[in-house]
Protein backbone atom coordinates (compact mmCIF):
# COMPACT_ATOMS: atom_id res chain seq x y z
CA UNK A 1 0.00 0.00 0.00
CA UNK A 2 1.09 3.45 -0.85
CA UNK A 3 2.40 6.14 1.42
CA UNK A 4 -0.18 8.70 0.64
CA UNK A 5 -2.87 5.88 0.58
CA UNK A 6 -1.90 4.59 4.07
CA UNK A 7 -1.75 8.31 5.61
CA UNK A 8 -5.53 9.29 4.23
CA UNK A 9 -6.32 5.80 5.88
CA UNK A 10 -4.89 6.55 9.12
CA UNK A 11 -6.37 10.59 8.66
CA UNK A 12 -10.19 8.52 8.58
CA UNK A 13 -9.07 5.82 11.03
CA UNK A 14 -6.29 6.95 13.42
CA UNK A 15 -6.21 3.63 15.38
CA UNK A 16 -4.57 2.27 12.10
CA UNK A 17 -1.24 4.48 13.66
CA UNK A 18 -1.30 2.54 16.93
CA UNK A 19 2.15 0.79 17.51
CA UNK A 20 2.47 -2.38 16.33
CA UNK A 21 1.84 -4.55 20.08
CA UNK A 22 4.39 -6.80 21.20
CA UNK A 23 4.69 -8.38 24.63
CA UNK A 24 6.04 -5.43 26.45
CA UNK A 25 3.83 -3.21 25.14
CA UNK A 26 0.57 -5.21 25.91
CA UNK A 27 2.18 -6.10 29.29
CA UNK A 28 2.55 -2.97 30.45
CA UNK A 29 -0.99 -1.27 28.94
CA UNK A 30 -3.11 -4.36 30.59
CA UNK A 31 -1.72 -3.36 34.39
CA UNK A 32 -2.69 0.13 33.44
CA UNK A 33 -5.87 -0.76 31.41
CA UNK A 34 -6.53 -2.69 34.64
CA UNK A 35 -6.18 0.05 37.26
CA UNK A 36 -8.19 2.48 35.10
CA UNK A 37 -10.88 0.14 34.98
CA UNK A 38 -11.35 -0.70 38.18
CA UNK A 39 -11.79 2.95 38.73
CA UNK A 40 -13.81 3.72 36.24
CA UNK A 41 -16.29 1.26 37.34
CA UNK A 42 -17.18 2.98 40.81
CA UNK A 43 -16.80 6.29 39.23
CA UNK A 44 -19.31 5.93 36.88
CA UNK A 45 -21.83 4.48 38.96
CA UNK A 46 -21.28 7.62 41.40
CA UNK A 47 -21.28 10.06 38.43
CA UNK A 48 -24.41 8.92 37.47
CA UNK A 49 -26.29 9.69 40.46
CA UNK A 50 -24.38 13.05 40.18
CA UNK A 51 -26.00 13.82 37.23
CA UNK A 52 -29.47 12.44 37.91
CA UNK A 53 -29.15 9.18 35.52
CA UNK A 54 -29.66 5.36 36.51
CA UNK A 55 -27.02 4.46 37.77
CA UNK A 56 -26.51 1.58 35.23
CA UNK A 57 -26.01 4.47 32.63
CA UNK A 58 -22.45 5.58 34.28
CA UNK A 59 -21.51 2.08 33.01
CA UNK A 60 -22.94 2.42 29.47
CA UNK A 61 -20.96 5.91 29.44
CA UNK A 62 -17.93 4.17 30.39
CA UNK A 63 -17.59 1.39 27.80
CA UNK A 64 -19.15 2.30 23.56
CA UNK A 65 -18.48 6.19 24.34
CA UNK A 66 -14.40 5.54 25.67
CA UNK A 67 -14.02 2.21 22.59
CA UNK A 68 -15.29 5.68 20.09
CA UNK A 69 -12.97 8.10 21.89
CA UNK A 70 -9.64 5.88 21.84
CA UNK A 71 -10.35 4.42 18.67
CA UNK A 72 -10.59 8.04 16.67
CA UNK A 73 -8.45 10.09 18.81
CA UNK A 74 -5.10 11.27 18.57
CA UNK A 75 -4.69 11.33 22.33
CA UNK A 76 -5.03 7.60 23.20
CA UNK A 77 -4.15 7.55 26.49
CA UNK A 78 -7.43 8.97 27.69
CA UNK A 79 -9.50 8.15 30.79
CA UNK A 80 -13.03 8.77 28.95
CA UNK A 81 -16.18 8.41 30.75
CA UNK A 82 -17.98 10.17 33.53
CA UNK A 83 -16.61 12.99 35.24
CA UNK A 84 -17.57 15.02 37.77
CA UNK A 85 -17.80 18.80 36.14
CA UNK A 86 -19.71 16.96 33.53
CA UNK A 87 -22.03 14.97 35.39
CA UNK A 88 -23.01 18.21 37.59
CA UNK A 89 -23.64 19.93 34.68
CA UNK A 90 -26.06 18.10 33.34
CA UNK A 91 -27.66 16.91 36.81
CA UNK A 92 -27.98 20.95 37.38
CA UNK A 93 -29.29 21.97 34.07
CA UNK A 94 -32.08 19.67 33.67
CA UNK A 95 -33.06 20.20 37.30
CA UNK A 96 -36.82 21.71 36.94
CA UNK A 97 -37.22 20.33 34.01
CA UNK A 98 -37.62 16.64 34.72
CA UNK A 99 -37.37 14.30 37.82
CA UNK A 100 -34.18 13.04 37.91
CA UNK A 101 -34.28 8.79 36.81
CA UNK A 102 -37.25 9.91 34.77
CA UNK A 103 -37.63 8.87 31.45
CA UNK A 104 -38.05 12.23 30.61
CA UNK A 105 -34.72 13.35 32.37
CA UNK A 106 -33.20 10.13 30.68
CA UNK A 107 -34.28 11.45 27.29
CA UNK A 108 -32.90 15.22 27.97
CA UNK A 109 -29.25 14.12 29.44
CA UNK A 110 -28.84 11.80 25.80
CA UNK A 111 -30.42 14.58 23.70
CA UNK A 112 -27.55 16.84 25.82
CA UNK A 113 -25.01 14.21 25.15
CA UNK A 114 -26.19 13.92 20.92
CA UNK A 115 -26.50 17.80 20.71
CA UNK A 116 -22.94 18.52 22.37
CA UNK A 117 -21.41 15.51 20.83
CA UNK A 118 -22.85 17.23 17.27
CA UNK A 119 -21.39 20.83 18.18
CA UNK A 120 -18.03 19.44 18.65
CA UNK A 121 -17.62 17.26 15.63
CA UNK A 122 -18.67 20.42 13.59
CA UNK A 123 -16.15 22.24 15.12
CA UNK A 124 -13.36 19.93 14.74
CA UNK A 125 -14.35 18.88 11.06
CA UNK A 126 -14.40 22.95 10.45
CA UNK A 127 -10.93 23.31 11.88
CA UNK A 128 -12.11 25.60 14.73
CA UNK A 129 -10.91 23.93 17.64
CA UNK A 130 -9.33 27.88 18.94
CA UNK A 131 -12.88 28.68 19.63
CA UNK A 132 -12.23 26.68 22.75
CA UNK A 133 -9.30 29.50 23.91
CA UNK A 134 -12.51 31.68 24.60
CA UNK A 135 -12.41 29.85 28.38
CA UNK A 136 -9.38 31.58 29.63
CA UNK A 137 -7.75 29.77 32.57
CA UNK A 138 -9.15 32.45 35.08
CA UNK A 139 -13.01 31.87 34.29
CA UNK A 140 -12.40 27.90 34.42
CA UNK A 141 -10.59 28.26 38.10
CA UNK A 142 -13.20 30.23 39.63
CA UNK A 143 -15.91 27.53 37.68
CA UNK A 144 -13.94 24.39 38.90
CA UNK A 145 -13.97 25.61 42.49
CA UNK A 146 -17.19 26.52 42.76
CA UNK A 147 -18.17 23.26 40.82
CA UNK A 148 -16.85 21.39 43.16
CA UNK A 149 -17.91 22.91 46.23
CA UNK A 150 -21.50 22.73 44.49
CA UNK A 151 -20.45 18.75 44.09
CA UNK A 152 -19.33 18.68 47.68
CA UNK A 153 -22.72 19.51 48.65
CA UNK A 154 -24.71 17.63 46.79
CA UNK A 155 -22.90 14.43 48.16
CA UNK A 156 -23.15 16.14 51.84
CA UNK A 157 -26.50 14.48 52.75
CA UNK A 158 -26.05 10.64 51.15
CA UNK A 159 -22.05 10.74 52.51
CA UNK A 160 -23.49 11.62 55.85
CA UNK A 161 -26.92 9.65 55.63
CA UNK A 162 -29.08 12.24 56.64
CA UNK A 163 -32.87 10.91 55.55
CA UNK A 164 -34.30 14.39 55.73
CA UNK A 165 -33.41 17.95 54.69
CA UNK A 166 -30.75 20.19 55.73
CA UNK A 167 -33.91 22.68 56.42
CA UNK A 168 -35.32 19.90 58.25
CA UNK A 169 -32.64 19.24 60.16
CA UNK A 170 -32.09 23.15 61.32
CA UNK A 171 -35.83 23.69 62.15
CA UNK A 172 -35.69 20.16 64.59
CA UNK A 173 -32.22 19.10 64.94
CA UNK A 174 -31.90 15.57 65.93
CA UNK A 175 -29.32 12.73 65.67
CA UNK A 176 -32.49 10.38 65.01
CA UNK A 177 -32.17 12.27 61.39
CA UNK A 178 -28.84 10.31 60.29
CA UNK A 179 -28.57 6.62 59.61
CA UNK A 180 -25.25 5.69 61.49
CA UNK A 181 -24.89 2.69 59.42
CA UNK A 182 -25.27 5.08 56.52
CA UNK A 183 -22.74 7.88 58.09
CA UNK A 184 -19.90 4.74 59.59
CA UNK A 185 -20.01 3.42 55.78
CA UNK A 186 -19.51 6.65 54.23
CA UNK A 187 -17.22 8.41 56.60
CA UNK A 188 -14.55 5.26 56.78
CA UNK A 189 -15.14 4.73 52.51
CA UNK A 190 -13.37 8.66 53.15
CA UNK A 191 -11.20 7.99 55.05
CA UNK A 192 -9.83 4.74 53.60
CA UNK A 193 -9.99 6.50 49.79
CA UNK A 194 -8.03 9.64 51.17
CA UNK A 195 -5.22 7.55 52.84
CA UNK A 196 -4.84 4.89 49.70
CA UNK A 197 -4.47 8.10 47.38
CA UNK A 198 -1.85 9.39 49.43
CA UNK A 199 -0.05 6.17 50.09
CA UNK A 200 -0.31 5.59 46.27
CA UNK A 201 -2.16 7.23 43.81
CA UNK A 202 -2.49 4.61 40.85
CA UNK A 203 -3.64 1.87 43.66
CA UNK A 204 -7.00 0.84 42.27
CA UNK A 205 -8.61 2.27 45.40
CA UNK A 206 -12.24 3.13 44.89
CA UNK A 207 -13.36 -0.39 43.69
CA UNK A 208 -11.63 -2.36 46.82
CA UNK A 209 -13.27 0.09 48.99
CA UNK A 210 -16.81 -0.80 46.81
CA UNK A 211 -15.87 -4.22 47.27
CA UNK A 212 -15.11 -4.17 51.24
CA UNK A 213 -18.65 -2.06 51.87
CA UNK A 214 -20.35 -4.19 49.78
CA UNK A 215 -19.84 -7.12 51.58
CA UNK A 216 -20.28 -5.29 54.98
CA UNK A 217 -23.26 -4.45 53.79
CA UNK A 218 -24.54 -7.77 52.42
CA UNK A 219 -23.24 -8.99 55.81
CA UNK A 220 -25.20 -7.25 57.83
CA UNK A 221 -28.44 -7.47 55.61
CA UNK A 222 -28.15 -3.54 55.28
CA UNK A 223 -30.68 -3.42 52.42
CA UNK A 224 -33.28 -5.73 53.77
CA UNK A 225 -33.09 -2.91 57.08
CA UNK A 226 -34.03 -0.26 54.29
CA UNK A 227 -30.53 1.16 53.96
CA UNK A 228 -29.75 3.21 51.06
CA UNK A 229 -28.16 1.06 48.76
CA UNK A 230 -27.22 0.60 44.67
CA UNK A 231 -29.97 -1.20 44.29
CA UNK A 232 -30.40 -3.42 41.34
CA UNK A 233 -28.81 -2.84 38.45
CA UNK A 234 -29.36 -4.20 34.73
CA UNK A 235 -26.90 -6.59 32.91
CA UNK A 236 -26.33 -6.85 29.58
CA UNK A 237 -25.30 -4.73 26.85
CA UNK A 238 -27.19 -1.19 26.38
CA UNK A 239 -29.85 -1.15 23.87
CA UNK A 240 -29.82 1.32 20.83
CA UNK A 241 -31.94 3.95 22.57
CA UNK A 242 -33.95 6.86 20.65
CA UNK A 243 -34.89 9.93 22.94
CA UNK A 244 -37.74 10.88 21.42
CA UNK A 245 -38.09 14.48 19.46
CA UNK A 246 -37.77 17.76 21.61
CA UNK A 247 -40.08 20.39 21.87
CA UNK A 248 -39.47 23.79 21.19
CA UNK A 249 -39.10 25.10 24.61
CA UNK A 250 -37.46 21.87 25.93
CA UNK A 251 -34.84 22.51 22.47
CA UNK A 252 -34.14 26.53 23.71
CA UNK A 253 -33.80 25.39 27.60
CA UNK A 254 -30.81 22.90 26.50
CA UNK A 255 -28.77 25.36 24.23
CA UNK A 256 -27.19 26.91 26.77
CA UNK A 257 -26.50 24.16 28.56
CA UNK A 258 -25.29 22.24 25.77
CA UNK A 259 -22.71 25.36 25.00
CA UNK A 260 -21.23 24.85 28.74
CA UNK A 261 -20.85 21.34 28.55
CA UNK A 262 -19.26 21.41 25.22
CA UNK A 263 -16.89 23.74 26.59
CA UNK A 264 -15.99 22.42 30.02
CA UNK A 265 -16.06 19.08 28.65
CA UNK A 266 -13.49 19.31 26.32
CA UNK A 267 -11.61 21.96 28.13
CA UNK A 268 -11.33 18.72 30.69
CA UNK A 269 -10.45 16.45 27.23
CA UNK A 270 -7.58 19.58 26.78
CA UNK A 271 -6.04 19.55 29.82
CA UNK A 272 -5.28 16.10 29.84
CA UNK A 273 -3.87 15.51 26.34
CA UNK A 274 -1.86 18.65 26.58
CA UNK A 275 -0.03 16.31 29.74
CA UNK A 276 -0.16 13.02 27.84
CA UNK A 277 1.33 14.67 24.23
CA UNK A 278 3.97 16.74 26.11
CA UNK A 279 5.60 13.50 27.74
CA UNK A 280 5.11 11.72 24.46
CA UNK A 281 6.74 15.02 22.54
CA UNK A 282 4.22 14.89 19.96
CA UNK A 283 1.86 17.74 18.75
CA UNK A 284 -1.98 17.73 19.82
CA UNK A 285 -4.41 17.43 17.40
CA UNK A 286 -6.94 19.53 19.03
CA UNK A 287 -9.92 19.13 15.72
CA UNK A 288 -9.13 15.60 15.57
CA UNK A 289 -10.44 15.45 19.32
CA UNK A 290 -12.78 17.35 18.76
CA UNK A 291 -14.26 14.96 16.18
CA UNK A 292 -13.48 11.82 18.57
CA UNK A 293 -15.15 13.19 21.81
CA UNK A 294 -17.95 14.50 20.43
CA UNK A 295 -18.51 11.38 17.99
CA UNK A 296 -17.91 9.43 21.38
CA UNK A 297 -20.78 11.64 23.01
CA UNK A 298 -23.13 11.07 20.51
CA UNK A 299 -22.69 7.56 21.13
CA UNK A 300 -23.51 7.67 24.48
CA UNK A 301 -26.76 9.39 23.86
CA UNK A 302 -27.74 7.09 21.64
CA UNK A 303 -27.02 3.82 24.29
CA UNK A 304 -28.90 5.95 26.96
CA UNK A 305 -26.36 7.43 28.62
CA UNK A 306 -25.52 11.03 29.13
CA UNK A 307 -22.14 12.87 27.85
CA UNK A 308 -19.07 12.14 28.97
CA UNK A 309 -15.21 13.68 28.99
CA UNK A 310 -12.13 13.15 29.77
CA UNK A 311 -10.98 12.65 33.51
CA UNK A 312 -7.78 14.54 34.32
CA UNK A 313 -7.26 11.79 37.49
CA UNK A 314 -8.15 8.61 35.19
CA UNK A 315 -5.83 10.18 32.62
CA UNK A 316 -2.76 10.65 34.73
CA UNK A 317 -3.09 7.63 36.60
CA UNK A 318 -3.48 5.82 32.78
CA UNK A 319 0.01 7.59 32.22
CA UNK A 320 1.44 6.54 35.70
CA UNK A 321 0.82 3.27 35.62
CA UNK A 322 2.62 2.61 32.48
CA UNK A 323 0.22 3.30 29.75
CA UNK A 324 1.87 3.38 25.74
CA UNK A 325 -0.77 3.33 23.53
CA UNK A 326 -4.60 2.72 23.16
CA UNK A 327 -4.13 -0.78 23.68
CA UNK A 328 -4.71 0.04 27.36
CA UNK A 329 -7.96 1.72 27.33
CA UNK A 330 -8.96 -1.33 25.79
CA UNK A 331 -8.23 -3.59 28.35
CA UNK A 332 -10.30 -1.33 30.40
CA UNK A 333 -13.12 -1.50 28.32
CA UNK A 334 -12.68 -5.57 28.57
CA UNK A 335 -13.18 -5.06 32.45
CA UNK A 336 -16.04 -3.05 32.23
CA UNK A 337 -17.82 -5.42 29.85
CA UNK A 338 -17.20 -8.38 31.95
CA UNK A 339 -18.64 -6.26 34.81
CA UNK A 340 -21.52 -5.44 32.65
CA UNK A 341 -22.50 -8.70 31.52
CA UNK A 342 -21.77 -10.94 34.60
CA UNK A 343 -20.80 -8.47 37.88
CA UNK A 344 -23.73 -6.00 38.30
CA UNK A 345 -26.01 -7.98 40.81
CA UNK A 346 -22.09 -7.45 42.93
CA UNK A 347 -22.68 -3.81 42.95
CA UNK A 348 -26.25 -4.72 44.35
CA UNK A 349 -25.49 -4.08 47.91
CA UNK A 350 -22.73 -1.12 47.89
CA UNK A 351 -24.23 1.84 49.74
CA UNK A 352 -24.84 4.91 48.26
CA UNK A 353 -22.98 6.98 51.03
CA UNK A 354 -19.81 4.62 49.83
CA UNK A 355 -20.61 6.05 46.84
CA UNK A 356 -20.98 9.92 47.83
CA UNK A 357 -17.53 8.89 49.12
CA UNK A 358 -16.27 7.93 46.00
CA UNK A 359 -17.60 11.49 44.18
CA UNK A 360 -16.49 13.48 47.23
CA UNK A 361 -12.69 11.99 47.05
CA UNK A 362 -12.63 12.55 42.97
CA UNK A 363 -13.85 16.54 43.64
CA UNK A 364 -11.28 17.77 46.47
CA UNK A 365 -8.44 17.50 44.17
CA UNK A 366 -10.31 20.56 41.85
CA UNK A 367 -10.30 22.39 45.40
CA UNK A 368 -7.14 24.52 44.82
CA UNK A 369 -7.40 28.19 46.46
CA UNK A 370 -3.96 28.84 45.94
CA UNK A 371 -4.18 29.11 42.25
CA UNK A 372 -6.52 31.50 42.88
CA UNK A 373 -4.02 33.79 44.88
CA UNK A 374 -1.15 33.59 42.52
CA UNK A 375 -3.42 34.66 40.10
CA UNK A 376 -3.95 37.76 41.88
CA UNK A 377 -0.10 38.28 42.21
CA UNK A 378 0.24 37.77 38.46
CA UNK A 379 -2.91 40.14 37.45
CA UNK A 380 -5.52 41.81 39.48
CA UNK A 381 -8.40 42.11 36.65
CA UNK A 382 -7.47 38.52 35.58
CA UNK A 383 -8.27 37.30 39.37
CA UNK A 384 -11.27 39.28 39.68
CA UNK A 385 -12.70 37.71 36.75
CA UNK A 386 -12.22 34.03 38.30
CA UNK A 387 -13.98 35.41 41.51
CA UNK A 388 -16.67 36.83 39.72
CA UNK A 389 -17.11 33.57 38.27
CA UNK A 390 -16.99 31.40 41.26
CA UNK A 391 -19.63 33.57 43.09
CA UNK A 392 -21.86 33.99 40.18
CA UNK A 393 -21.70 30.00 39.48
CA UNK A 394 -22.08 29.92 43.15
CA UNK A 395 -25.14 32.37 43.53
CA UNK A 396 -26.79 31.19 39.99
CA UNK A 397 -26.73 27.09 40.74
CA UNK A 398 -28.34 25.15 39.59
CA UNK A 399 -27.99 27.07 36.38
CA UNK A 400 -24.58 27.52 37.14
CA UNK A 401 -23.68 27.45 33.54
CA UNK A 402 -24.17 31.37 34.06
CA UNK A 403 -21.26 31.60 35.73
CA UNK A 404 -19.33 30.15 33.03
CA UNK A 405 -21.16 32.65 30.21
CA UNK A 406 -20.68 35.92 32.54
CA UNK A 407 -17.05 35.05 33.01
CA UNK A 408 -16.16 34.82 29.06
CA UNK A 409 -17.93 37.63 28.58
CA UNK A 410 -16.02 39.69 31.04
CA UNK A 411 -12.61 38.41 29.57
CA UNK A 412 -13.63 38.86 26.37
CA UNK A 413 -14.78 42.45 27.55
CA UNK A 414 -11.01 43.00 29.11
CA UNK A 415 -9.58 41.53 25.79
CA UNK A 416 -11.08 44.38 23.92
CA UNK A 417 -10.46 46.94 26.37
CA UNK A 418 -6.47 45.99 26.24
CA UNK A 419 -7.02 46.25 22.49
CA UNK A 420 -8.76 49.69 22.46
CA UNK A 421 -5.98 51.28 25.02
CA UNK A 422 -2.78 49.76 23.69
CA UNK A 423 0.75 50.48 24.81
CA UNK A 424 1.92 53.85 23.12
CA UNK A 425 5.23 55.23 24.10
CA UNK A 426 7.58 58.17 23.21
CA UNK A 427 11.13 56.73 22.89
CA UNK A 428 14.22 57.81 23.74
CA UNK A 429 17.62 56.55 23.96
CA UNK A 430 18.78 54.53 26.34
CA UNK A 431 22.52 54.51 28.09
CA UNK A 432 22.53 51.15 27.24
CA UNK A 433 21.58 51.60 23.53
CA UNK A 434 18.08 50.57 23.76
CA UNK A 435 14.83 52.60 22.84
CA UNK A 436 13.02 52.94 26.07
CA UNK A 437 10.16 55.04 27.31
CA UNK A 438 11.52 58.62 27.17
CA UNK A 439 9.04 60.28 29.81
CA UNK A 440 9.90 57.02 32.15
CA UNK A 441 13.42 56.73 32.34
CA UNK A 442 13.63 60.43 31.60
CA UNK A 443 15.62 60.71 28.28
CA UNK A 444 15.95 63.39 26.12
CA UNK A 445 13.92 63.10 22.78
CA UNK A 446 15.96 62.04 19.71
CA UNK A 447 16.05 64.65 17.97
CA UNK A 448 14.43 68.06 18.16
CA UNK A 449 10.67 68.81 16.90
CA UNK A 450 10.21 65.29 16.59
CA UNK A 451 7.66 63.11 17.95
CA UNK A 452 9.03 59.45 17.99
CA UNK A 453 6.42 56.73 19.34
CA UNK A 454 6.57 52.96 19.18
CA UNK A 455 2.99 51.43 19.96
CA UNK A 456 3.15 47.53 20.54
CA UNK A 457 0.14 46.34 18.75
CA UNK A 458 -1.31 45.32 15.69
CA UNK A 459 -2.40 48.74 13.27
CA UNK A 460 -6.20 47.14 13.37
CA UNK A 461 -10.05 49.19 13.92
CA UNK A 462 -9.09 48.04 17.56
CA UNK A 463 -5.76 50.78 18.33
CA UNK A 464 -6.04 52.90 15.18
CA UNK A 465 -8.04 55.55 17.20
CA UNK A 466 -5.87 55.52 20.12
CA UNK A 467 -2.75 55.97 17.34
CA UNK A 468 -4.17 59.00 15.79
CA UNK A 469 -4.95 60.87 18.78
CA UNK A 470 -1.64 60.17 20.62
CA UNK A 471 -0.36 62.09 17.71
CA UNK A 472 -2.33 64.44 17.25
CA UNK A 473 -3.03 65.50 21.01
CA UNK A 474 0.95 65.97 21.24
CA UNK A 475 0.93 67.87 17.70
CA UNK A 476 -1.85 70.07 19.01
CA UNK A 477 0.18 70.74 22.51
CA UNK A 478 3.43 71.00 20.80
CA UNK A 479 3.32 73.28 17.74
CA UNK A 480 6.78 73.22 17.13
CA UNK A 481 7.04 69.56 16.13
CA UNK A 482 7.22 68.81 12.61
CA UNK A 483 8.33 65.24 12.38
CA UNK A 484 6.70 61.86 13.81
CA UNK A 485 9.06 58.68 13.89
CA UNK A 486 7.07 55.22 14.04
CA UNK A 487 8.90 52.77 15.57
CA UNK A 488 6.63 49.93 13.69
CA UNK A 489 8.48 46.67 14.30
CA UNK A 490 5.64 45.22 16.64
CA UNK A 491 3.57 45.94 14.19
CA UNK A 492 2.32 42.94 12.49
CA UNK A 493 -0.68 43.41 11.01
CA UNK A 494 -2.68 46.21 9.30
CA UNK A 495 -6.28 46.33 8.53
CA UNK A 496 -8.14 48.71 6.25
CA UNK A 497 -8.76 51.01 9.36
CA UNK A 498 -5.00 50.61 10.17
CA UNK A 499 -4.59 51.78 6.13
CA UNK A 500 -7.29 54.36 6.69
CA UNK A 501 -5.24 56.16 10.02
CA UNK A 502 -1.75 55.62 8.10
CA UNK A 503 -2.67 58.08 5.40
CA UNK A 504 -4.34 60.70 7.77
CA UNK A 505 -1.10 60.59 9.65
CA UNK A 506 0.74 61.60 6.59
CA UNK A 507 -1.32 63.96 5.98
CA UNK A 508 -1.39 65.69 9.02
CA UNK A 509 2.26 65.70 9.20
CA UNK A 510 2.67 66.84 5.67
CA UNK A 511 0.44 69.90 6.56
CA UNK A 512 3.27 70.81 9.22
CA UNK A 513 5.67 70.75 6.40
CA UNK A 514 7.18 67.82 8.06
CA UNK A 515 7.95 64.17 7.63
CA UNK A 516 6.72 60.32 8.13
CA UNK A 517 9.48 58.36 9.51
CA UNK A 518 8.53 54.35 9.54
CA UNK A 519 11.32 51.97 10.50
CA UNK A 520 11.07 48.31 10.86
CA UNK A 521 7.75 47.60 9.40
CA UNK A 522 7.11 43.96 8.65
CA UNK A 523 6.20 42.70 5.24
CA UNK A 524 2.79 41.48 5.93
CA UNK A 525 2.10 45.44 6.96
CA UNK A 526 4.22 47.03 4.24
CA UNK A 527 2.28 44.62 1.51
CA UNK A 528 -1.22 46.17 2.39
CA UNK A 529 0.37 49.92 2.83
CA UNK A 530 1.67 49.31 -0.31
CA UNK A 531 -1.36 48.02 -2.35
CA UNK A 532 -3.14 51.02 -0.72
CA UNK A 533 -0.92 53.04 -2.97
CA UNK A 534 0.56 54.66 0.86
CA UNK A 535 4.28 53.80 0.88
CA UNK A 536 5.43 55.57 -2.35
CA UNK A 537 8.08 57.63 -2.47
CA UNK A 538 7.41 61.11 -1.44
CA UNK A 539 8.97 63.89 0.24
CA UNK A 540 6.70 63.95 2.99
CA UNK A 541 7.37 59.88 3.94
CA UNK A 542 10.88 58.58 4.58
CA UNK A 543 10.66 54.15 4.87
CA UNK A 544 13.79 52.68 6.82
CA UNK A 545 14.61 48.92 6.99
CA UNK A 546 15.97 48.59 10.87
CA UNK A 547 16.32 50.92 14.25
CA UNK A 548 19.26 51.41 13.47
CA UNK A 549 18.87 52.83 10.07
CA UNK A 550 16.23 55.54 11.32
CA UNK A 551 18.60 56.30 14.18
CA UNK A 552 21.39 57.21 11.92
CA UNK A 553 18.93 59.29 9.78
CA UNK A 554 17.39 61.19 12.70
CA UNK A 555 21.10 61.97 13.98
CA UNK A 556 21.85 63.96 10.75
CA UNK A 557 18.28 65.36 11.63
CA UNK A 558 19.13 66.81 14.60
CA UNK A 559 22.68 68.08 13.73
CA UNK A 560 20.71 70.28 10.77
CA UNK A 561 18.73 71.83 13.54
CA UNK A 562 22.15 73.00 15.30
CA UNK A 563 21.15 70.63 18.34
Amino acid sequence: MSFSRTAALQRWFPFLAWPRPDRDLLRADFWAGMTVGLMLVPQGVAYAALAGMPLVTGIYASLLPALVAVLWSSSTRLGVGPTALTSLLIGASLSGMAEPGSAHWVALAAWMAILSGVVQVVLGAARFGWLLNLVTSPVLNGFTQAAALLILASQLPALLGLRTTWHALAVNPSIHHFDPVALAFGLGSLALLVVARRWRSSFPAAIVVVGLAAFASWAMGYADRQGAVVGHLPAGLPSPYWPGWLSWDELGGLLLPVLVVTLVSFLETASSAKVEHGRGGTRWNENQDLIAHGMAKVSSGLCGSFATSASFSRSAINLYAGARSGWATLFALLLVLAVLLWLTPALYHVPQSVLAAVVVTAVTGLIKPAGMWRLARVSRVEAAIGGITFALTLATAPRMYWGVLAGMFMSLAHFLYQRLHPRIIEVGMHPDGSLRDRHLWQLPPLAPRLLALRMDAELDFASAAALERCVADHLAQHPDVQHVCLFALPINRVDVTGVETFGRLKLLVQGRGGVLHVSGLKLPADQVLRRAGLLEPAPHLAMYRTDAEALNALARLRDTTGV
